[in-house]
């Protein structure tokens, strides 16, 4: 309180909204791509500058590369970099016609035996990569890269021939899993959330959430965190939350939580905007280019999950 006859306090500014805080981390930190995304998403920018951004890590092949994903970097063309790519070409409402055609091209010459994508090839060998990413001469087929991918391609109605062994594929994956981890899990809500056999999809997701609660996978207490273990090869601390899982109240994964666990977790991740504005990267981080240009991406996915849940972010 001011002495008596002092002259008055300043009135506090107000209270910068996360929205403004994350603006400015995003302009001093991101790449022309991620920053094109977030004048889209929040600044009523045009769609045609992502576009354009993102033609920029595309390759001759119709695949992706040049550390789109930023873990991978060199310019090969990754499954990991095309997951991103259509993420992308989803948000801005470009994910079909020609562009799926030449992705799905692409898609065909990299898969496996069996229809589905390695996570990584083995082009990606003599450059830098994240060394929790194993690069291997006949790599497997994976869930986490094909997941994403089918579940995009589907949403946004795309037919291939490519896209019907694809999905058998991970069909067989996610009614076969007894054990995971949260990235596979991730994989898996994002490729049932948009798969067109509903009632099959629903059964899956019934039975995947069951098996997060019982494994722990989802850190349901933020504040209790020595109660969760964190997966095998993840780094210290690197938990998920809800929140993590349900990008979307309309995702088959909502049901596997409480309203009082959404309302914890969404708390959590809006209390995790740092001081410069961005949010963290939980995961290793192995090398400073790959974690600055994470973090304005994991910027705008919390952003859009929390205005997804109602949250305000300004």
């Amino acid at each position: 309180m001011a002495e008596s006859g002092a002259p008055p306090l300043p009135p506090k500014p107000p209270a910068r909204s996360p929205l403004l805080r994350a603006e400015q981390f995003v302009w001093l930190t991101a790449r022309v791509l991620e920053q094109r995304l977030f004048a889209y998403h929040f600044l009523n920018g045009a769609a045609e500058p992502v576009e354009a951004a993102l033609n920029a890590y595309r390759n001759e092949d119709g695949g992706y590369g040049h550390a789109l994903e930023p873990d991978l970097r060199g310019p090969v063309s990754q499954p990991l970099h095309a997951a991103r790519a259509l993420g992308v070409l989803d948000a801005i409402g470009r994910c079909g016609g020609q562009r799926a055609e030449r992705l799905c091209r692409h898609l065909t010459a990299v898969s496996t035996t069996d229809g589905a994508l390695p996570a990584v090839v083995p082009g990606q060998r003599g450059y830098p990569v994240a060394p929790f990413v194993p690069v291997v001469d006949d790599p497997p087929s994976e869930l986490l890269a094909t997941g994403p991918v089918v579940g995009l391609l589907h949403r946004n109605e795309v037919w291939h021939a490519w896209l019907f062994r694809a999905t058998d594929f991970c069909w067989r994956a996610v009614e076969s899993l007894r054990t995971s981890h949260p990235h596979e899990v991730r994989a898996a809500v994002a490729f049932l959330d948009s798969v067109p056999d509903r009632p099959r999809a629903e059964a899956a997701a019934d039975r995947l959430g069951r098996m997060v609660r019982e494994q722990r996978l989802a850190a349901l207490e933020p504040d209790r965190l020595d109660a969760y273990p964190v997966a095998p090869g993840y780094a210290s601390g690197e938990h998920h939350f809800p929140h993590d899982f349900v990008r979307s109240p309309r995702s088959l994964a909502r049901a596997w939580f409480t309203d009082e666990e959404m309302t914890r977790s969404l708390d959590h991740l809006a209390g995790s905007q740092q001081e410069d504005g961005g949010w963290p990267v939980r995961r290793h981080r192995w090398a400073p280019a790959p974690a600055l240009e994470a973090r304005p991406m994991a910027t705008i996915d919390a952003l859009r999950t929390l205005r997804a849940h109602g949250r305000f972010v300004g």
